[in-house]
């Protein structure tokens, strides 16, 4: 019985090799999520698959990557901080289950099903017209840009117990964020033109401020 459960990944001995192997596993999952979301990219892949199935291809991949980088992480020994006290752990926690219920909830207002391909491979199944693309700013976007990442950002800083190597992963994601944002702006102005640029404006990128522009007031009205 016991032999039919899967056997934990082995660690290498070596710490510089563990650290290089995580390395390259963010690489490869920042550099599949970066350049599958790109509209060339999407234009040359969709030559090849069905537009329909474009997203539904970016999720998959975006799922393998996702489970090597879980299958193959390298644990580093080391911890960076232990928080121990009862009322700033449960804090903390609280922050970890904050960050990672902003993710979900943000793949709801931005429309969960399109998100994932799903909706564009059941219309094109169902021979229903795909509705063009339309900025919205629902409920978080209209307090940061990025609701959906900054979540993830909450969630990989949040530990009571920090580890090296779990230090590692949130600075290496921590960066990919910053840098693939950059990458999504430029996107997202090319799609909706000045609407975006002044969307740019008012609303903050990651950080909520605690009052509102009045740019963003306006925005918003």
């Amino acid at each position: 019985m016991g032999g039919l459960l899967p056997r934990p990944h082995a660690a290498v001995a070596s710490p510089w090799l563990a650290a290089v192997i995580d390395l390259a596993l963010v690489l490869a999952f920042g550099l599949q999520h970066s350049f599958m979301a790109r509209p060339w990219f999407k234009r040359a892949w969709t030559r090849i698959v069905p537009q329909p199935v474009e997203r539904s291809t970016y999720v998959l991949a975006a799922s393998a990557t996702l489970g090597c980088l879980i299958a193959f992480w390298q644990p580093l020994p080391g911890i960076v901080w232990a928080v121990t006290a009862p009322v700033p752990a449960a804090i903390l926690w609280g922050l970890f289950a904050f960050g990672w219920l902003t993710v979900l909830v943000t793949t709801f207002l931005i429309d969960h099903f399109e998100l994932f391909g799903l909706r564009q491979a059941w219309t094109y199944a169902t021979g229903r017209p795909m509705p063009e693309a339309t900025f919205k700013t629902p409920s978080a976007y209209r307090l940061v840009r990025h609701p959906m990442q900054l979540g993830f950002m909450i969630a990989l800083w949040a530990a009571p117990v920090m580890t090296l190597d779990r230090l590692a992963l949130a600075v290496a994601l921590t960066g990919y964020i910053l840098i693939a944002l950059v990458f999504e702006e430029r996107d997202l102005v090319k799609t909706f033109g000045e609407e975006y640029r002044r969307y740019q404006s008012s609303v903050p990128k990651l950080l909520p401020r605690l009052w509102p522009r009045k740019a963003q007031r306006e925005h918003e009205g």
